[in-house]
């Protein structure tokens, strides 16, 4: 047909074979070929079209000619004559024709993002924003973000800032400003953490800046980094962006979602640089007890391996539960510690984060001369945001007030555990920290085979945005994970619309 595009194409021999996208992605699987359910919903509706490599790939899986599929011939099965192929392949460089036979370049988007997904703000938040566009009121559970829900930053947090913004105009040290690395490293001395310097602090435009800078510094093509499933997507698409290839460990429902330390083991090989811990978690919401802990650390030792450990939550811990940071019990490894003020002061618009490198530093003195390096080229994190990280840690801490009985937060928790664990088909973990619970839904009652089409189906009939768990690398498509940061009033309504929708729910 005219106009006819790879989309279209694909459509119709995913129809004539009767072949889904979830087979698709089963038979990538097999092939040890990495292809995403946002990859392959995308190539679908026509929002990418994927490199040569995939498509050859598709191609065979449908029995069509590559060359077709990729619109340079007329369309074959294997039982019919096979076209010459194109003396040369769909390339990065392509031309297309545009009014009056001219040809115009078209800029493809560089093959190093081909594996990279961020799905938390991906194409089902694309659907919910197109929705919201037309005028339809979309109920948010899907962002960490504390503000649009009424939490607000500490009045003491935005007086200082104001009365030091004429003192931020000019660009700070690479590192951040003297007062905020000094009240981080008191702070790390606060959670025990041992050899840190001033110097061994930097600032970021959020924790996200800062793993970007460290997965870039550290990771070669084939190098290897453990990282757990499910795990915040930023660690495995910059793990994936720096060349490196992310192995995920599985974190173990059945166990309070604590880390499966034999699959841990299992997965270690002479390419594992590093091991990824995010506590306390999101998307579960677990805590990691010392013991835990303390077990990850020697197959670290054992095998020389780095520590990065996300603790942007540490202060968003419920229960009388204590948090431990790793590092505190790794004082001959190198580790690496994030946190931030983003969840624990709600001024995530802020961006501002930190890490601190601690421990032997002589293992990776080289590494943390590419991480200068970096940390030099993007000049300095906003100062602003970094004049107040002393007034930030130093006294009251305001988000203790959310996470007792009576607090938002911890109520708020009660709540929707109650609530999910009352809907048939829905069993879930109690989540001990962070604002995230991760729920398990019976694949078998509601016939489940594709999460991410269970989140639009959810979004287009009930206008309630979830995450699936496949937008976490959760390989199996029987999770999602709910923000509970909206009022209980809010979350009521929440839960009434999920638990009606699944009640007549069955995928098809």
């Amino acid at each position: 047909m005219p106009n006819e595009t790879f989309a279209d194409r694909l459509r119709d021999s995913m129809e004539r074979q009767n072949i889904k996208q979830v087979d698709l992605i089963r038979i990538a699987a097999e092939q040890d070929i990495k292809l995403g359910k946002s990859h392959m919903s995308q190539y679908v509706s026509g929002k990418t079209i994927p490199r040569p490599e995939m498509i050859r790939f598709l191609a065979e899986a449908l029995q069509v000619e590559e060359s077709w599929l990729s619109g340079n011939s007329v369309a074959t099965t294997d039982s019919s004559p096979q076209p010459e192929k194109p003396s040369q392949e769909h390339n990065e460089l392509k031309k297309i024709s545009v009014s009056g036979g001219n040809t115009m370049r078209e800029f493809r988007k560089s093959s190093k993002l081909d594996n990279v997904l961020y799905d938390v703000r991906g194409p089902v938040v694309e659907e919910a924003s197109r929705m919201e566009e037309a005028g339809t009121h979309v109920l948010k559970l899907n962002i960490g973000n504390p503000a649009p829900f009424g939490f607000r930053t500490p009045d003491e947090v935005i007086y200082d800032m104001r009365q030091q913004l004429t003192e931020c105009e000019g660009y700070s040290d690479a590192k951040g400003l003297f007062s905020a690395r000094k009240a981080v490293m008191q702070y790390a001395q606060l959670k025990d953490i041992p050899n840190v310097s001033i110097g061994d602090v930097y600032t970021g435009n959020g924790v996200s800046e800062l793993i970007n800078i460290c997965m870039s510094a550290l990771l070669d093509d084939g190098d290897e980094i453990l990282i757990p499933a499910p795990d915040y997507p930023l660690w495995t698409a910059c793990a994936t962006l720096s060349g490196g290839k992310a192995v995920h460990y599985i974190c173990d429902e059945q166990s309070e979602w604590y880390p499966d330390l034999d699959d841990i083991r299992k997965k270690v090989n002479d390419r594992t640089k590093a091991i990824v811990i995010i506590n306390p978690n999101n998307p579960t919401g677990a805590l990691y007890p010392r013991e835990i802990l303390q077990q990850i650390v020697d197959i670290a030792r054992e095998h020389h391996l780095i520590i990065f450990s996300d603790e942007i939550y540490d202060r968003l811990v419920m229960d009388g539960e204590e948090h431990v940071s790793i590092a505190s019990l790794a004082p001959d490894l190198f580790c690496v510690t994030f946190s931030g003020l983003s969840k624990s002061h709600m001024i995530a618009g802020f961006r501002i984060g930190w890490m601190i490198l601690s421990g032997n530093k002589d293992m990776a003195s080289d590494y943390i001369e590419g991480i200068n390096m970096l940390s030099n080229m993007r000049l300095c994190s906003n100062v602003p945001a970094q004049s107040i990280v002393q007034t930030a840690l130093g006294g009251h801490q305001s988000v203790k007030d959310y996470i007792i009985p009576g607090g938002r937060i911890y109520e708020q928790r009660e709540y929707i555990y109650k609530a999910l664990t009352d809907i048939p088909g829905i069993s879930v973990v109690k989540p001990k920290a962070a604002f995230y619970i991760f729920p398990k839904l019976d694949v078998k009652k509601f016939n489940i085979l594709d999460d991410e089409k269970f989140a639009l189906d959810l979004l287009k009939d009930k206008k309630l945005l979830i995450v699936h768990g496949s937008g976490f690398n959760w390989k199996d498509p029987d999770h999602f994970r709910i923000v509970y940061l909206p009022r209980v009033e809010v979350l009521e309504t929440a839960m009434e619309k999920l638990s009606a929708f699944l009640g007549r729910y069955h995928q098809s």
